[in-house]
């Protein structure tokens, strides 16, 4: 069943009290992006994590468009008078970016201890109930009059009224919880490991029967997932590609009608990937078949599945991945807003720039560099850059996937390098035409948007120098093992490593200097210089590893 929602993407954040510094670098960073929503489980009887309304609310005051959501929130430890009146506050401050994910309970021993009470599965949905009308008339304004077993507000004055009507999430999974779901909720949570994708279709089901009882229909119930997985080449769910990604949740939009993925994870790179690759893709497909659904005047959702084994995409529960897949190639300098496709396409038939085209049986291509460059200053001298030539021979399935690895690392840095060149463009086109007599509001903006762009920027730093060091410390050593002949050629590479290092610090230290000017334009435009020469260079010396390092790479491997 496709309940028609349009497809939502989000973060579910640890809010580990020890790495607040990566909670809000993560949390800005999907909000920079694109992604719709970023939630944080709350604990409060556990020590290691950070409050989860404090938390949000400084993540509010960091990002401008991400909406913000418990997920859940600890009900028995925060009465619902307390939780309607922060969610309104916050929403409030926000324009209308919060929503509310309620728990009925759990970790009985943990909430004993923080004060809560303790309460059967029978009294915990009790409870659930009366919160909900609480919160709800809460919101609505007006007297509230409610005297429940387990909550009342018997003569309550409420306010503030939120800025928009806030969606209540509920987590459920047994049936009585369904059916409160179907009733009262406006979303349904469920997460991977209480529920895995085979259990999905009995509990729609089931809510989809009591919200037809009680009146509702059931696409009033917005169905959203938190999944949890890893990026990889592996044939189990949310173990795969992107693409594997994307056309597995793609059948989950359409087959189960689930319309809000929400990825935990805290590793930058995962995120930014589920961001720029998964997400759109999904989009795509759903759109497409939806599209195909709706001009074929189909009325079931399994007439045909969203791809086919030839794409090497698989389906929940469907077929595997393929052994390998074919090239796709990287953004290309037009993609990144840069000049020379074209002549980038021509270098890719007849030898890259700067190089000469590897004769060696590998069906796996080196992305091109077409000479383009944007920077006056240049990172290095590439004419004398060494080469490394292995005899042409036949290269296994396994050895070409190898190889492909490679590429595919490269294709998320250029990505992300894409990225951050938009968002520097979005900033600078801001402050370049804000003159002296700007309000304070419109300063309070820039400054939102200096902080923003740090966060991703730093994201994006912290990944470049995560894959060069560990080239140079464990794929370099093995390859030089395998063949003594590529000493030139690593040594190359590592002396480049070293400047796109340095690159990246000068890139911090002009980004430092846009802060604390406010943004003024000489900053801005050095800003803009420093990342035109780190984008020559990160795309110069992608080219070059490539060109030199396929073919050793799928004939050695990695390790």
């Amino acid at each position: 069943m496709d309940y028609e929602h349009a497809l939502e993407f989000g973060a579910f954040l640890t809010p580990d009290a020890a790495h607040l510094d990566r909670l809000l670098e993560n949390a800005q960073l999907a909000d920079v992006a694109g992604l719709d929503l970023v939630c944080l489980q709350d604990h409060p009887y556990a020590a290691q994590q950070g409050d989860m309304w404090t938390l949000l609310s400084v993540i509010a005051a960091r990002t401008t468009a991400v909406r913000l959501a418990p997920n859940v929130a600890s009900l028995p430890l925060r009465p619902p008078v307390v939780l309607a009146k922060a969610a309104a506050t916050l929403d409030l401050v926000t324009g209308g970016r919060v929503e509310l994910g309620l728990g009925a309970g759990a970790f009985w021993d943990g909430i004993v201890a923080a004060g809560g009470p303790r309460r059967t599965p029978r009294e915990a949905v009790d409870a659930l109930i009366e919160a909900i009308r609480i919160i709800r008339a809460f919101w609505a304004g007006g007297s509230v009059r409610i005297a429940g077993e387990h909550y009342s507000a018997v003569g309550l004055k409420p306010g503030p009224v939120p800025a928009h009507d806030i969606p209540l999430w509920l987590g459920a999974y047994k049936p009585r919880m369904l059916r409160v779901t179907a009733q009262l909720a406006d979303v349904w949570i469920p997460s991977m490991g209480y529920a895995d994708p085979p259990a999905l279709p009995d509990m729609n089901a089931a809510i989809d029967e009591a919200a037809v009882a009680a009146g509702r229909s059931p696409e009033a119930v917005r169905r959203a997932y938190n999944i949890f997985g890893s990026f990889g080449r592996g044939s189990e769910f949310l173990k795969g590609t992107p693409a594997n990604w994307a056309a597995q949740l793609a059948e989950l939009a359409l087959a189960q009608g689930i319309s809000t993925f929400i990825l935990g994870s805290d590793d930058p790179r995962a995120l930014a990937t589920f961001a720029q690759e998964v997400a759109p893709a999904v989009r795509d497909q759903v759109d497409t078949e939806r599209e195909r659904r709706a001009t074929q005047g189909l009325a079931t959702q399994d007439e045909r599945p969203v791809g086919d084994d030839e794409s090497g995409r698989n389906f929940v529960g469907g077929p595997g991945y393929s052994a390998a897949r074919q090239r796709k190639g990287g953004p290309t300098r037009e993609q990144s807003g840069l000049a020379g496709a074209e002549a980038g396409q021509a270098d890719e038939e007849s030898g890259m720039a700067g190089g000469r085209t590897q004769q060696t049986g590998l069906s796996v291509r080196a992305t091109p560099d077409d000479g383009t460059r944007l920077a006056r200053e240049e990172a290095w001298d590439e004419g004398d850059r060494p080469s490394y030539v292995l005899n042409e021979r036949d290269f296994t399935a396994e050895q070409e996937a190898t190889a492909q690895h490679l590429v595919d690392v490269h294709d998320h840095l250029r990505q992300e390098l894409q990225q951050v060149r938009g968002i520097i463009a979005q900033v600078r086109d801001g402050s370049l035409g804000v003159g002296a007599a700007r309000s304070a509001i419109n300063t309070m903006t820039m400054r939102q948007n200096n902080w923003t762009l740090g966060a991703y920027c730093a994201a994006y730093c912290r990944v470049v120098t995560g894959h060069h060091t560990l080239e140079d410390r464990a794929v370099f050593p093995h390859l030089l093992s395998a063949d003594p002949a590529l000493a030139p050629v690593i040594d190359r590479l590592e002396h480049e490593h070293d400047v796109i290092a340095d690159l990246l610090d000068r890139l911090d230290e002009a980004l430092v200097a846009v802060v604390s000017t406010d943004a003024a334009a000489p900053a801005l435009d050095t800003l803009a210089a420093e990342v035109d020469l780190l984008t020559d260079a990160l795309l110069s010396h992608l080219a070059y590893e490539e060109r030199e390092l396929l073919a050793p790479l799928a004939a050695y491997g990695f390790q």
